[in-house]
């Protein structure tokens, strides 16, 4: 049996939605209070503001050593790089990281994610392989050298950073209580 060659814009599609179903495997098992969960006394999160939205811990210059997010943290840090990412490439101006706002955490967290991947599918699919040779608008500000196809690249493996490290607090937040 011969298989014919993948384009391009297939072979990305296909690696993020690999990405994306080991990323599902830790969603559909996540718990509400898992979101907000110290796993260290160094640690970022996510906290209430005097409104009722939520922010995140953060520090301009990263500090040494770098905090532990907690999974809200890391969670709200998708969401942002993913947005921002989205407005790239739909040519839109891209939001400020204090105009992305984490929406909580458990089913609102969960449903916010699984939304920006279905705007993310819908810049996939609307890619062509002669598209992908264009210069990135992110995330590296238009350095030529970088590509639409670098940018895709950078979603899926900034992606399954992240998901391997909500997948790890959550099994380490599991293992702790049991």
């Amino acid at each position: 049996m011969s298989v014919s060659p993948a384009s391009r814009c297939e072979l990305l599609h296909w690696q993020f939605d690999l990405t994306w179903s080991l990323f599902e495997y830790h969603l559909e098992r996540l718990e509400p209070e898992d979101f907000l969960w110290e796993p260290a006394p160094l640690c970022w999160t996510m906290r209430r503001t005097s409104d009722g939205t939520w922010a995140p811990d953060w520090a301009e210059t990263e500090p040494d050593p770098v905090p532990v997010p907690t999974i809200g943290w890391v969670s709200w840090h998708i969401g942002w790089w993913w947005s921002v990412t989205i407005d790239h490439a739909r040519g839109r101006v891209p939001r400020e990281r204090t105009e992305v706002v984490w929406p909580g955490g458990g089913k609102a967290a969960i449903a916010w994610l699984r939304g920006l991947r279905d705007d993310w599918l819908a810049v996939l699919d609307g890619l062509a392989d002669a598209e992908l040779d264009a210069t990135a608008p992110f995330p590296w500000q238009g350095d030529p050298q970088y590509t639409v196809a670098h940018m895709v690249g950078w979603v899926n493996a900034e992606l399954m950073k992240n998901a391997t490290e909500i997948g790890q607090l959550r099994l380490l937040r599991a293992a702790s209580s049991a």
